[in-house]
Protein backbone atom coordinates (compact mmCIF):
# COMPACT_ATOMS: atom_id res chain seq x y z
CA UNK A 1 0.00 0.00 0.00
CA UNK A 2 1.37 3.32 -1.00
CA UNK A 3 1.86 5.77 1.72
CA UNK A 4 0.26 9.48 1.11
CA UNK A 5 1.47 12.21 2.73
CA UNK A 6 1.29 16.23 2.75
CA UNK A 7 2.94 18.01 0.39
CA UNK A 8 3.87 15.33 -1.80
CA UNK A 9 3.13 15.18 -5.75
CA UNK A 10 0.61 12.86 -7.06
CA UNK A 11 -0.81 12.77 -11.04
CA UNK A 12 -4.26 11.89 -11.55
CA UNK A 13 -5.15 8.17 -13.34
CA UNK A 14 -8.66 8.70 -14.08
CA UNK A 15 -11.51 11.37 -14.91
CA UNK A 16 -11.08 14.37 -16.94
CA UNK A 17 -8.02 15.70 -15.40
CA UNK A 18 -6.39 11.98 -16.12
CA UNK A 19 -2.59 12.64 -16.25
CA UNK A 20 -2.39 16.17 -14.54
CA UNK A 21 -0.10 16.62 -12.12
CA UNK A 22 -1.07 18.04 -8.37
CA UNK A 23 0.23 18.54 -5.06
CA UNK A 24 -1.76 17.04 -2.06
CA UNK A 25 -2.35 19.42 0.69
CA UNK A 26 -4.73 17.18 2.86
CA UNK A 27 -4.89 13.16 3.36
CA UNK A 28 -8.58 11.73 4.79
CA UNK A 29 -8.68 8.06 5.10
CA UNK A 30 -9.97 7.17 1.30
CA UNK A 31 -8.91 10.69 -0.38
CA UNK A 32 -6.83 13.33 -0.78
CA UNK A 33 -7.12 16.75 -1.61
CA UNK A 34 -5.10 18.50 -4.69
CA UNK A 35 -3.71 21.68 -5.96
CA UNK A 36 -2.28 22.96 -8.98
CA UNK A 37 -1.95 26.75 -8.07
CA UNK A 38 -4.18 27.54 -11.21
CA UNK A 39 -7.61 26.04 -10.96
CA UNK A 40 -7.08 24.55 -8.22
CA UNK A 41 -6.19 26.80 -5.67
CA UNK A 42 -5.49 26.26 -2.22
CA UNK A 43 -8.92 27.93 -0.76
CA UNK A 44 -10.57 24.89 -3.34
CA UNK A 45 -9.04 22.25 -3.34
CA UNK A 46 -10.00 18.85 -5.88
CA UNK A 47 -11.09 16.06 -3.78
CA UNK A 48 -10.55 12.48 -5.23
CA UNK A 49 -10.15 8.98 -3.93
CA UNK A 50 -6.68 8.01 -3.27
CA UNK A 51 -7.40 5.11 -5.89
CA UNK A 52 -7.86 7.56 -8.80
CA UNK A 53 -3.84 9.08 -8.20
CA UNK A 54 -0.54 8.16 -8.57
CA UNK A 55 2.44 9.20 -6.46
CA UNK A 56 5.44 10.87 -7.23
CA UNK A 57 7.90 10.31 -5.24
CA UNK A 58 8.70 14.08 -4.73
CA UNK A 59 7.59 15.85 -1.96
CA UNK A 60 7.65 19.54 -0.45
CA UNK A 61 7.09 21.20 2.94
CA UNK A 62 3.44 22.94 1.81
CA UNK A 63 3.62 24.96 5.34
CA UNK A 64 3.33 28.87 4.78
CA UNK A 65 3.22 28.01 0.88
CA UNK A 66 1.36 29.98 -1.65
CA UNK A 67 -0.29 29.06 -5.09
CA UNK A 68 2.34 30.64 -6.84
CA UNK A 69 4.71 28.73 -5.36
CA UNK A 70 2.79 25.20 -6.25
CA UNK A 71 2.69 26.49 -9.49
CA UNK A 72 6.61 26.92 -9.64
CA UNK A 73 7.04 23.11 -8.60
CA UNK A 74 4.63 21.98 -10.77
CA UNK A 75 6.24 23.46 -13.94
CA UNK A 76 9.50 22.94 -12.67
CA UNK A 77 9.14 19.18 -12.31
CA UNK A 78 6.93 18.93 -15.71
CA UNK A 79 10.10 20.15 -17.23
CA UNK A 80 12.41 17.73 -15.50
CA UNK A 81 9.61 14.79 -16.49
CA UNK A 82 10.06 15.69 -19.87
CA UNK A 83 13.43 15.82 -20.64
CA UNK A 84 13.75 12.23 -19.10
Amino acid sequence: MEQFETGMMARSKSGHDAGKVYVITKVEEAYVYLVDGKVRTLDKPKKKKKKHVQLIKESFDIQGTTDVDIKRWIKIWNKEDNQN
